[in-house]
């Protein structure tokens, strides 16, 4: 009897599949199709994106020869197609790279303007960076209000930045002739224990050299003498007196 009963129960249950089956199985195939174009897409789409930042990555390299060889205006080049078209992470530094490219070939407002553009659209530290370093090519023209305003976003107490931001402000007042406050902020600077090493260093040798008068004009250094021209010499070889 339960061999019936078993027999009964399986084509019950494969008539229900059928059933099923007929009223759901196209929907069964779509979804096993739709997920396996989708991990085919997904392996298609990083083999792509692995590419675009490999040529990325020789660019960039090709790029940084350049500018090491001196060749700064090729290398300027070569970073602005970067940071045009290359992936995200490369695209920035690229910009970056290009900002410093253009200073060193002597184009200050091209590179100013694109270190700020960096600035004002990135929020990570690359965009910190390139803050910084509009800072100090503006400090050798630009007055100590407009270094402020620049840096402001920096200079919190809780920012991480901060004593690289007001390293930058002391020098605007030793620029500016205001030694007496600059030495007192490289004093300040020189004091805190959490600044990294080299700003304390740095802020502490300018601290010493103000207080020593190197604020004031000691003149300059004279150039050496040049040597004494050889006496002329006679057919015979002897020198004439």
């Amino acid at each position: 009897m339960s061999d019936i009963f078993r027999e009964v129960e399986e084509d019950v249950r494969r008539e229900r599949f059928e059933k099923l089956w007929k009223q759901y199985g196209d929907y069964v195939i779509a979804a096993v199709a739709a997920v396996a174009v989708g991990v085919a897409g997904y392996k298609l789409w990083d083999r792509y994106e692995y590419q675009q930042r490999l040529n990325a990555s020789k660019l960039f390299v090709a790029a940084e020869e350049a500018a090491e060889s001196g060749n700064t205006a090729a290398a300027a080049q070569s970073f602005a197609k970067l940071a045009k078209s290359g992936p995200a992470g490369y695209a920035t530094m690229a910009k970056l790279a290009q900002a410093d490219s253009l200073l060193v070939s002597g184009s200050r407002s091209d590179a100013i303007a694109i270190y700020k553009s960096i600035a004002e659209n990135d929020s990570s530290a690359i965009g910190s960076v390139a803050r910084i370093r509009a800072a100090w090519v503006m400090a050798e023209f630009a007055p100590k209000s407009e270094l402020e305003t620049l840096l402001a976003p920096l200079s919190d107490n809780t920012s991480a930045w901060r004593f690289l931001a007001r390293e930058v402000l002391a020098y605007a007042d030793y620029r500016a002739g205001a030694f007496g406050a600059a030495q007192s902020a490289y004093q300040a600077l020189g004091a805190e224990k959490d600044a990294p090493d080299g700003v304390r260093g740095r802020a502490n040798a300018m601290a010493i050299f103000l207080k020593a008068g190197g604020d004031r004009n000691f003149g300059t250094v004279p150039r050496p003498a040049l040597p004494a021209a050889p006496a002329p010499r006679t057919a015979e070889g002897r020198t004439t007196p």
